[in-house]
């Protein structure tokens, strides 16, 4: 026989189990005809336990999520990872793609809103999209928005390769044929320009695009789109890019002044 509750103690209340959103895990979706992997934000209020707070909480999340259910997807399609605010290096990305590997799906593309995390994939070989860190509309109502921090990177653009930055991007290496290079900002190129590249991507007019070797195949600052040249000159010097009234012209950049630049968003 089970002896009575004394007087006055109350019962113990079931404890729950806290619902753990969606955003704070790994997860695989198709969203406009394209396989995403979302990754959990690096930083949030939540208790630790609600989401992967460490790399080794996250691979396990990830390898749960690609060899749960069924595979809903086809075999090698291309994969755009969502990293969000995560930190991920060289080491990090490649154990990704190796899972992905794994299931007969393929990394194709980083999002990111951390350079570190930018440079790293750009530096793996991946496709790269740096979109800035989300602020709160309080601080967005502060200041006008800005460019973000220049991008620098040390490698060679290959074909099939696409990087795109908010900002000015740095290039130490090549762009290639097939690859491409698209910036909020400038484009500057310490090596030789013979893929795609597009300045001003947001509308800027004031961006320019400077190469030591300028054999583009295609250009783009703001609206304004030329074509390289079809013969390649006998001789190369450092050139630059930049919007006229006419158009763009491409100078040498020992020529180039800053006056010459037409003014404003268009």
């Amino acid at each position: 026989m089970t002896p009575d509750a004394s007087p006055g103690a109350a019962a113990a209340a079931p404890q729950s189990t806290p619902e753990v959103s969606l955003e704070l895990q790994v997860r695989l979706k198709t969203e406009d005809g394209q396989l995403l992997l979302l990754l959990p934000p690096e930083t949030n209020s939540e208790p630790a336990t609600a989401s992967a707070s460490t790399w080794t909480e996250l691979w396990q999340q990830l390898k749960v999520r690609l060899n749960a259910g069924e595979r809903f997807w086809q075999p090698n399609a291309e994969v755009q990872l969502m990293g969000n605010d995560r930190l991920l290096d060289i080491r990090q990305l490649q154990e990704i793609a190796s899972a992905l590997l794994e299931v007969e799906l393929q990394l194709k593309r980083v999002h990111t809103s951390r350079r570190q995390t930018a440079v790293a994939a750009a530096t793996a070989g991946y496709c790269v999209e740096q979109q800035p860190p989300v602020s709160s509309l309080n601080k967005a109502a502060e200041k006008p928005q800005s460019l973000a921090e220049p991008l620098y990177l040390q490698m060679t653009v290959r074909s099939g390769v696409e990087i795109r930055h908010p900002g000015t991007v740095v290039l130490l290496g090549d762009v290639n044929p097939g690859g491409s290079v698209i910036a909020g900002g400038d484009i500057l190129v310490w090596g030789r320009l013979r893929g795609v590249v597009h300045a001003g991507a947001g509308g800027n007019t004031k961006s320019v695009i400077m190469t030591l070797q300028m054999e583009p195949m295609v250009i783009r600052i703001a609206k304004y789109v030329a074509r390289g040249p079809e013969t390649s000159p006998a001789q190369f010097f450092p050139e630059v890019a930049y919007v006229t009234p006419q158009g763009i012209r491409i100078g040498r950049a020992s020529d180039f002044d800053k006056s010459q630049l037409v003014g404003g968003n268009g």
